[in-house]
Order: structure tokens, then C-alpha cells, then sequence
């Protein structure tokens, strides 16, 4: 039931509380880790068993070209049509993100700069469970091969028979992934972080998962990088007089039923419409084939606020930073500049949030539970590293070096300061 309220209620503190969650998981999710460290292939062959019910042998891991094939040949033209354009859109979009190595001459014949370079190898994580995602393959890989990554391992769980969905294959191929892995859940991240004798040892793993995924992330954090901690999905649908009732709820729902811990936010300063919408969410949630899923979010992290105005909706969006936002109101353009943080702003009636999930270009993976105040969408800049360039003259290293002895004594390190002042004396 999506509850009509008029102040904020608790809702800011029922939401932060979806991301304060797992700690009494992390010991059973090390222990994963642990044995996949320290028995490779056969540790996360053991888990796959265990939780995916998939028993499989280590040749059989890697996904083989028979199988992408097989897979191919499955899957109905219009629907790899459709997955083809969604890739070219993504393709497009990430393709404007150019991120330039630069120089800089100085004054005294120094030079400074910036080199940008790919990272090696990065690892995708796809889920699997509930639902199956191949729009996530082509958001996580395509700006990877944007970037210039040379090898994009992917590892997504198997079904109970040891298959992977033939479009995820497919999403794979299309996308530029060059190995498929069958792993999914603890035992993934960790082969990915690790390396076994199947997998290889990525850089950077990113993907979305559930909790245990989540932990397992922050788990092996420092030993690779990550994209983010993605929590559970959410939405908020800013929404004035003029919206359409039926819209508006088949919006949230279109982000309730995801899992049971996906929020899904009206904000609205017309009460009228809150309950026309109320309304509206229960009807349409009879058809819904993932009812019982959708209803649970709406029960627990659903809600319609009354506002007093779409100035108080906007300050509320700011503090609860979404996934997503909709601007469903009259001028959308109008209030854009306002919004400081959400991770990915749906202008107007015709903005559906899947539209970005699937098609419009702009990457899906976006910063969760209020963390659009600092983190932003995956991009191409997140496959890509930075090293520093610093040239020096003497003329500049004359000019510059008293400056820098001065600080490094101040410091108390005077071999920094030494490691100047002789190449002063010569």
C-alpha cells in the first residue's frame, strides 16, 4: 500500500536504513571469500553448487563459442534488434565523454601533464536471481571498451541445468566482453579479485548484485577497485496538477517491483492527486506478474508526500538524492537547475525511468541510497586512470627550490629537502 503522507514522515531515515544493512552477513561472506582465495576453481565451483544449485566443472566455466552460438540462434530478431539499438544509443552516448591527455609548458621550461590511460582488465558482474539483466551487460561494458580496455571478463550466474540466458550471451557479445564466466554471488567477486586458474585477476570489478554481492565488493575494495556499493533501486516522481495519475504510478511501480527493498517516492504539493495515484498503484498492482515483490517495497519504502509546494518537493529531492528522479511537472527545465543531487534526472510525461534503464543512452548505473551527493553514473572515465607528468628544468628547480626545501623542513624531512638542495649545489 503506498501510504499518503503530509510531512516527511520518517521517509529519510527508512531509506537510509535499506544501506545500513548486511553487517550480520560480512562473516559468512569473508568466509566465501577466504575459500575461494585459497582453493581457486574448485572454492567457487563448491559455491556454486551450494547456492546456485548448478554443478558444474571447472572446464566448464567459461562460456564456449558453441554456446554463444547456440545461444544466437535462440533469440527472436526483433528482440536482438532492439538489444543491437539499445547498444547503439549507450555506444553513442558514451562516445562524447572524452577524457584528454594534456602538457603544459611552464615559464622556466618545466612541463606538467596528465596522461590518461585505460585500466588492463575489469570485471562485470551481471545478476541473475529474479530477474535477468542484459540492458546491465551493455551499461557496464560498453563504456568499458569506450575506454580502451583491453579485456572485459564477465561472470554472471548460472541456472540450476549450468546455462546462461541466451540475450545476456548475446548482451556480452554485442557489447565487447571477451570472457564469460558461469559465477555468480560471493564466489564471483572474489575470483574476479583474486584470480583462479579459470578466471583472471581483474583491476576494477563493477555490476550491480544483491547485499552479498554488495559486501563482497567492499570486502576485496583495495585489492581491485570498484565501481560503487549499489544499494536496493528507487525512484522519485516529482509530479504537479497537470500529471497523469496512471503515469505516475506505473512509474513507481516500474521501480517497486524490482526487489523488496526498492523505494518508490511521489512528491507532490496536490493532494488530490497523491490519493488518485494511491488509487491507481493498487489497481495496476493486480496485474503485475511480481506482485507480491512490488507491494512488499510499497509497504515498507513506498510513500506519496504532500508538499506545500514544489519549492518544498525540489529541497526534499535534494536531501533524498535518488537513484532517479522524474521532473513530471509542467516546466521541467525550470527546476533542473535546482536539483543538486540525484543520480539521473527524467525531464516531462514522456522521461519514463525505463527509458533511461533500456535505451535513451545515458548509463543505468547510478549512485544509490542518498550517495548521488557524492558519487556519479558509471562512465567511461571509470575504466580510465590518471598518472601525473612533471618535467624540471634547473632554471625552474632553482626558482622553486628554496620554496620546497622550506616546506620539507618544516616538515621535518629533511632527505626531501637534501635531494634539492644537491642538485642546487652542482
Amino acid at each position: 500500500m503506498l501510504r499518503v503522507v503530509s510531512v516527511k514522515d520518517d521517509l529519510v531515515s527508512r531509506l537510509r536504513r535499506r544501506e545500513h544493512r548486511g553487517e550480520d552477513l560480512e562473516a559468512g561472506v569473508r568466509e566465501i571469500i577466504e575459500q575461494v582465495r585459497d582453493d581457486g576453481d574448485q572454492g567457487v565451483l563448491a559455491a556454486t553448487r551450494k547456492f546456485d544449485h548448478a554443478d558444474l566443472k571447472a572446464a566448464e566455466m567459461q562460456v564456449t563459442e558453441d554456446e554463444i552460438r547456440d545461444a544466437y540462434a535462440k533469440i527472436p530478431p526483433d528482440l536482438l534488434e532492439s538489444l543491437r539499438l539499445a547498444g547503439d544509443n549507450i555506444r553513442a552516448f558514451h562516445a562524447r565523454q572524452h577524457f584528454q591527455t594534456w602538457f603544459q609548458p611552464g615559464n622556466e621550461g618545466e612541463l606538467l601533464g596528465q596522461i590518461y590511460s585505460p585500466l588492463e582488465r575489469v570485471g562485470i558482474y551481471v545478476p541473475g536471481g529474479t530477474a535477468a539483466y542484459p540492458s546491465s551487460v551493455l551499461m557496464n561494458a560498453i563504456p568499458a571498451k569506450a575506454a580502451g580496455v583491453k579485456e572485459i571478463v564477465m561472470v554472471t550466474p548460472p541456472a540450476s541445468d549450468g546455462t546462461v540466458l541466451p540475450l545476456v550471451l548475446a548482451a556480452a557479445v554485442e557489447s565487447g566482453v571477451t570472457k564469460i564466466f558461469k559465477a555468480g554471488g560471493v564466489q564471483a567477486v572474489a575470483a574476479l579479485a583474486y584470480g583462479t586458474e579459470s578466471v583472471p585477476k581483474v583491476d576494477k570489478i563493477v555490476g550491480p548484485g544483491n547485499i552479498y554481492v554488495t559486501i563482497a565488493k567492499r570486502l576485496v575494495f583495495g585489492l581491485v577497485d570498484i565501481d560503487m556499493l549499489a544499494g536496493p533501486s528507487e525512484i522519485v516522481v516529482v509530479a504537479d496538477q497537470d500529471a497523469d495519475p496512471v503515469l505516475v504510478a506505473a512509474d513507481l511501480l516500474s521501480q517497486a517491483e524490482h526487489d523488496r527493498m526498492a523505494a518508490a517516492i511521489l512528491v507532490t504539493p496536490e493532494q488530490e492527486l497523491a490519493l488518485k495515484v494511491q488509487g491507481e498503484v493498487e489497481k495496476q498492482l493486480d496485474v503485475l506478474p511480481r506482485r507480491d515483490i512490488a507491494s512488499a517495497a510499497l509497504d515498507d519504502y513506498g510513500a506519496a508526500v504532500v508538499t506545500s509546494g514544489l519549492e518544498e518537493a525540489i529541497d526534499l529531492v535534494n536531501e533524498l538524492a535518488p537513484e532517479h528522479l522524474e521532473l513530471y511537472v509542467a516546466d521541467p527545465f525550470s527546476w533542473l537547475g535546482r536539483i543538486r543531487n540525484a543520480g539521473a534526472v527524467f525531464l516531462g510525461a514522456y522521461a519514463a525511468e525505463p527509458v533511461g534503464d533500456y535505451f535513451a543512452g545515458p548509463d543505468h548505473v547510478l549512485p544509490t541510497g542518498g550517495t548521488a551527493r557524492f558519487f556519479s553514473p558509471l562512465s567511461v572515465e571509470d575504466f580510465l586512470k590518471r598518472t601525473s607528468v612533471i618535467y624540471t628544468t634547473k632554471r625552474a628547480l632553482q626558482k622553486w627550490g628554496p620554496h620546497i626545501m622550506r616546506l620539507a623542513e618544516y616538515e621535518g624531512l629533511d632527505a626531501h629537502a637534501r635531494a634539492v638542495a644537491k642538485r642546487l649545489e652542482r
